[in-house]
C-alpha cells in the first residue's frame, strides 16, 4: 500500500493518471468507498471483448470449455472475516471461471476460505457453457441444476461411484490413443436404494492416467470420448492461471485486511490479465508482463514492445 502511495508522488504517474498525490489514508479508505462488484462487472464485459481463439476442427466442440475451481489466498489472523481452519489460520478463497480456449477468466468471486465451491458455482452457472470440474464439485443436485440451466459438464467422480449400465459403447482408435479404456451410457447414477436425483441418461468415460484410471461423468452423449479425455486434461489450465495470478500479478500477498480490499485487489489483477490478452491477442506470460512493465516505466520503447509481441508464437503470448 505504501508503495502505491509513493508511486502517486511520481510526476510521470501523475501525468499518466491525470491525478495528484494520493495520501495513505485515502488509499486505506478506498476499500470501504469503492464497490468491488463494479469491478466484477468489468471482468465480464472485458471477457466478451476478447476475440475467439484459433482452434482445430476437432477441438471446435470444446470452444466453450470452462474450467472452474477455487484457490486459497492466505490471510492474516486479524482478518476475522476470512474464516478457514481456525483463528490462527485464515484465508480468502477465489472462485474462478476460466475459459480454456481463449485463456481468460470470464467470472470470479471472493469468499472466506470455508465457503463451499459447489454453492458458489450454483449461483453462477451460464447457459451454453461446457464446465470441466474436479472431484470437489460432485453433487447430484448441482449436476441436475446445470442441465436445467442448459449448461453441460465433465466432472471427475470417485472410483466407488455406483451406476447402472444402459449401453457399452465401442472405443475408437482415437479414444484408445487418448487413454480411454471404457465408455458407457449410464441409466442410473447411484445405488438402487438411493433417491434418483438425475433421471436422464449420462455417460461415464474411464481414462488411463499413468498407473491410475480416472472416471469422467458427462451429460454430453455426442462428444467423442477422446475429446472428453482431452477436456479434462485442459482443466489444468486453471491451476496454471492461479499460479500466474499469485506469482506474477502479486495476489499471493494481500494489500488490505478487509473483505472489500481483497475483492478490489483480486478483481483488479484479473482485469489486468484480461487487458493483456485484449491488447496482445495472445495468452499472457511472465516475459510479456515484464516487457509491459518496462514500457510503462519508460525503459522500453513502443517499437521494442511491438517487436517482442511479434516474436511470440501463436497462442503462447
Amino acid at each position: 500500500m505504501r508503495g502505491i502511495q509513493r508511486a502517486s508522488e511520481l510526476k510521470k504517474v501523475q501525468r499518466q493518471c491525470r491525478t495528484g498525490r494520493v495520501s495513505l489514508g485515502a488509499l486505506s479508505e478506498a476499500a470501504a468507498i469503492f464497490e468491488p462488484e463494479r469491478l466484477r462487472e468489468i471482468i465480464r464485459e472485458l471477457s466478451v471483448q476478447v476475440g475467439p481463439a484459433a482452434m482445430s476442427a476437432e477441438q471446435e466442440a470444446l470452444r466453450t470449455l470452462t474450467a472452474v475451481d477455487g484457490s486459497l489466498l492466505p490471510a492474516l489472523p486479524r482478518m476475522a472475516w476470512a474464516l478457514w481452519q481456525d483463528d490462527r489460520h485464515r484465508a480468502a478463497k477465489l472462485h474462478l471461471h476460466f475459459e480454456v480456449a481463449r485463456g481468460i477468466p470470464v467470472d470470479a468471486s471472493i469468499t472466506c476460505g470455508q465457503e463451499s465451491e459447489i454453492r458458489q458455482l450454483r449461483c453462477s452457472v451460464e447457459a451454453g457453457r461446457l464446465y470441466v470440474l474436479d472431484r470437489g464439485y460432485v453433487a447430484y443436485e448441482l449436476l441436475r441444476e446445470m442441465m436445467q440451466a442448459h449448461a453441460s459438464f465433465i466432472v471427475r467422480v470417485k472410483h466407488n461411484t455406483a451406476f447402472t449400465v444402459q449401453e457399452e459403447r465401442p472405443i475408437s482408435p482415437e479414444a484408445r490413443a487418448a487413454g480411454v479404456t471404457r465408455d458407457v451410457i449410464v441409466a442410473r447414477l447411484g445405488a438402487d436404494h438411493s433417491k434418483r436425483l438425475i433421471t436422464q441418461p449420462l455417460r461415464l468415460v474411464e481414462v488411463r492416467n499413468g498407473d491410475d484410471t480416472i472416471r469422467l461423468l458427462t451429460d454430453r452423449l455426442d462428444l467423442p470420448a477422446d475429446l472428453v479425455a482431452l477436456a479434462y486434461r485442459y482443466r489444468w489450465s486453471v491451476e496454471l492461471f492461479f499460479r500466474w495470478l499469485k506469482c506474477v500479478l502479486g495476489c499471493r500477498h494481500l494489500l488490505g485486511d478487509s473483505f472489500q480490499a481483497v475483492q478490489i485487489q483480486v478483481y483488479a489483477a484479473l482485469i489486468a490479465s484480461l487487458l493483456l490478452v485484449a491488447w496482445t491477442h495472445k495468452k499472457p506470460n511472465k516475459r510479456t508482463f515484464e516487457m509491459l512493465c518496462f514500457y510503462f516505466s519508460g525503459w522500453a520503447s513502443e517499437d521494442e514492445l511491438l517487436h517482442h509481441l511479434q516474436q511470440l508464437p501463436n497462442g503462447s503470448g
